[in-house]
């Protein structure tokens, strides 16, 4: 038990920022979910279950039109795709965490994984329970926003107008963070100009799911002849 605690103390420190993030959006959230009819046990439920963050947002449209479940899987696997390469990176991180294995598995996101990456535990602290406790207390943070934003959404008459624009907010801002942290700028350029062009082609209601694909692809296209000329250079140094 002692153990568990040194853990969970060194944690917190660490999701002092997520905290304060995660309680607006979990809020804005709540609030969104409220106006359209969701009260908070589902609200709260989604938070808890789902934990998709940005594809939450995205699913109170589908929740509130026509059900279409393909364009909502393509939609959900679109939005959350990175996660994908986040699990690859983790597998020899959690190779060891036994029963907290899927747990950790479940909770990750782009927050928790910044924290668990970035973040060495205290001498003395075991890795595995301070990763658990990094995402714990993350996810928490999200279920309490929802909770506390889908109660002021059901006590107190909000004009929601424009409170979704949170989700875009909230790209642009790990966009430009990406962009400062990051060196190579190309992946970000390749994005933009290849969502701008689906837009036109496509049109507004049509234009995310071809943007990711014409992204992903031109990424893997730029990462070949990459690899090809790298391997070109060494065989000329060699």
């Amino acid at each position: 038990m002692e153990d568990k605690i040194r853990a969970l103390k060194a944690a917190f420190p660490c999701t002092i920022p997520v905290l304060t993030g995660f309680t607006f959006l979990g809020i804005a959230y709540g609030i969104l979910m409220s106006s359209k009819g969701y009260g908070v046990g589902w609200t709260v439920l989604m938070s808890l279950m789902a934990f998709a963050g940005s594809a939450q947002y995205v699913a109170i449209t589908f929740l509130t039109s026509v059900f279409n479940p393909i364009y909502a899987l393509l939609m959900t696997l679109v939005v959350n795709a990175r996660h994908l390469f986040y699990g690859i990176s983790m597998l020899d991180r959690y190779k060891g965490a036994g029963k907290l294995k899927p747990y950790l598995i479940f909770g990750l996101c782009d927050e928790t994984f910044s924290i668990v990456c970035s973040a060495e535990p205290p001498e003395g602290v075991n890795r595995n329970w301070f990763s658990f406790f990094i995402t714990l207390l993350n996810h928490s943070y999200w279920v309490l926003g929802s909770a506390i934003g889908g109660m002021l959404g059901s006590m107190v008459s909000f004009n929601t107008k424009g409170l979704d624009f949170v989700l875009t907010a909230l790209f642009v801002v790990i966009f430009v963070g990406q962009w400062k942290t990051q060196k190579d700028h190309k992946p970000a350029v390749i994005g933009v100009l290849c969502s701008i062009i689906c837009l036109v082609v496509f049109g507004q209601s049509n234009f995310i799911i071809p943007s990711m694909i014409a992204i992903l692809a031109v990424l893997m296209i730029s990462r070949k002849e990459y690899m090809e000329k790298k391997e070109l250079i060494e065989e000329i140094v060699q």
